[in-house]
């Protein structure tokens, strides 16, 4: 019988044939984070030039919230290729509702938004199903709030919408979200220390290796001299703490994977995006920790067009229990003080 899918010469997946419609949002978005990769570009280390903005998360200019998941990939990919000294952005009406408009001339980048579907049928009211779950714009991979039953027959869905970069915007109104000012190199160990002690895990000084133990639950690092650049040491630890939120007492990601296989690669995955978003939302330039396992990742991404999906909404989750502790350290000092 004739297969309506063919395999990708350049990404080894299968994706529809000619004729067959339009190319899906998942396998779109996964081929560009391939050809990244296969350029060895990871789209999540250092989106920005000396002329361009500080470390940052991207950000909806008119709400101030952060974007999540693989939308802070594509958005970070667009400060590259454009060179956009803003991590701040917009939807057409925003720019509007913001007293300015998008400039002539000017396209957008799409991002995506997730969700789950309960089908009419499966429905318990009277009024038959609906869209699960509320979700913010722009924050993929948000947990539906549905029963257990319901959750079992929702359907997934991905749609695209289109934001602009304020740079793209003129006769914006003062007073939008403003980036970040870059911090001082002296005072990025002082916020990094305050994230480390604030997430309630054991970590441990010494030896050659940075490594974290999931079963007696404790990271361990090499003394900060040890590191060509002090500033490492921090992102090495965000590293490994972003892969201790896996933990079953946290966030209980699948960490049973041995080294070479798909599931470590995958949670390798998450704790590379999530030690990059810390790193942007505490002012410090990510960088690559392993860019050995390049290779595996994409043996990963080629292999299923909603992994990268997943690997970022779960390293999002993950940066967002360790600034949320960050956080509430900072409210508990400034009780105390007051």
């Amino acid at each position: 019988m004739h297969s309506p899918h063919q395999r990708s010469a350049k990404t080894g997946r299968r994706t529809p044939a000619r004729g067959a419609g339009r190319v899906s949002l998942y396998d779109e978005v996964t081929d560009r984070i391939i050809a990244e990769l296969e350029a060895g570009r990871l789209p999540w280390v250092q989106p920005w030039g000396a002329a361009g903005p500080g470390p940052g998360l991207p950000r909806n200019a008119l709400s101030r919230r952060p974007y999540s998941g693989v939308n802070v990939l594509i958005l970070w990919g667009a400060v590259i290729r454009h060179g956009y000294p803003s991590q701040s952005w917009l939807t057409f009406r925003q720019a509007q509702e913001a007293g300015g408009c998008v400039r002539k001339g000017e396209h957008g980048t799409s991002v995506v938004y997730a969700n789950r579907f309960i089908p009419r049928e499966a429905g318990k009211t009277g009024r038959g199903g609906g869209i699960e779950g509320a979700g913010g714009e722009g924050r993929e991979g948000g947990e539906p709030a549905a029963s257990g039953d319901e959750r079992s027959r929702a359907i997934p869905f991905l749609k695209r919408f289109t934001v602009f970069n304020v740079a793209q915007c003129e006769g914006l109104r003062e007073g939008l979200a403003p980036d970040p000012v870059p911090l001082p190199e002296r005072e990025i160990v002082p916020v990094a220390e305050a994230c480390i002690a604030a997430s309630g895990v054991e970590v441990r000084i010494g030896g050659n290796r940075a490594f974290y133990a999931p079963g007696s639950d404790y990271v361990q690092v090499p003394p900060q001299p040890a590191f060509f650049e002090q500033v490492d040491y921090y992102r090495t630890c965000l590293h490994e703490l972003t892969h201790a939120t896996g933990h079953p007492a946290r966030l209980n990601r699948d960490q049973s994977g041995c080294f070479g296989s798909k599931p470590y690669a995958r949670e390798e995955l998450v704790a590379e995006m999530g030690s990059a978003f810390l790193c942007a939302a505490l002012g410090i330039a990510p960088t690559v920790r392993h860019a050995d396992y390049i290779a595996s990742w994409l043996d990963v991404l080629r292999e299923d067009n909603r992994a990268i999906f997943r690997a970022a909404s779960a390293a999002t989750k993950a940066a967002d229990w360790l600034l949320a502790r960050h956080t509430q350290a900072q409210d508990a000092a400034r009780e105390r003080a007051a």
